[in-house]
């Protein structure tokens, strides 16, 4: 099973985003954009991890979100990874009005990590991933054009272990599941 750790957006913030980014959807066809289905923040990718790891895992994973205070969070302002130069996938950013989000991703990879689910080793950035590109491309007009945007804040009393399938969702792309709720200390 291919696996990660998300938080996700409630659908008023998801609302928001969505209508600032459908505009510009069709002005880009160097972007293949994501659907709304697929807006989270990554907090561990954990990759393939065996069924019979996933039960242990979920339990290690709610341990470690328990001991963490909710958080209060806002998508807001773009990027590009690996820079806006050469980019090769366009973000929204997350502004951490309450909490430590980062402190809160490497709490889970920890758990994860201890569980047998080795996460990937790449650095956490927090983000919200728009659309990719088909090739590098100068993305400054992009990031410009999604970087002014706000939207509303609220508050995550919940992470996810969400599951990947490949090639299931729309036009082959990935489909994702919500395995298990992960709540935040109360």
């Amino acid at each position: 099973m291919r696996l990660f750790v998300a938080v996700l957006p409630p659908d008023e913030v998801l609302d928001d985003l969505e209508a600032h980014v459908e505009p510009r959807r069709d002005a880009g066809p160097e972007i293949r954009w994501t659907d709304r289905q697929q807006w989270h923040v990554t907090l561990a990718f954990l990759g393939a991890v065996p069924e019979a790891r996933v039960e242990p895992l979920t339990d290690a994973l709610a341990e470690a979100a328990a001991r963490r205070d909710p958080l209060v969070l806002r998508l807001a302002g773009a990027g590009a990874f690996p820079g806006p130069d050469a980019a090769r996938v366009l973000w929204a950013g997350v502004e951490q009005l309450r909490g430590d989000l980062g402190a809160a991703a490497a709490g889970i990879r920890r758990a994860a990590s201890a569980a047998g689910a080795s996460p990937d080793g790449t650095r956490f950035r927090a983000h919200v991933t728009l659309g990719r590109f088909h090739r590098p491309t100068e993305a400054t007009r992009w990031i410009r054009a999604l970087d002014a945007w706000e939207g509303p804040a609220w508050q995550v009393g919940a992470l996810a272990l969400v599951e990947s399938h490949l090639g299931q969702g729309r036009e082959r792309r990935p489909r994702h599941e919500v395995l298990a709720e992960l709540p935040l200390r109360p």
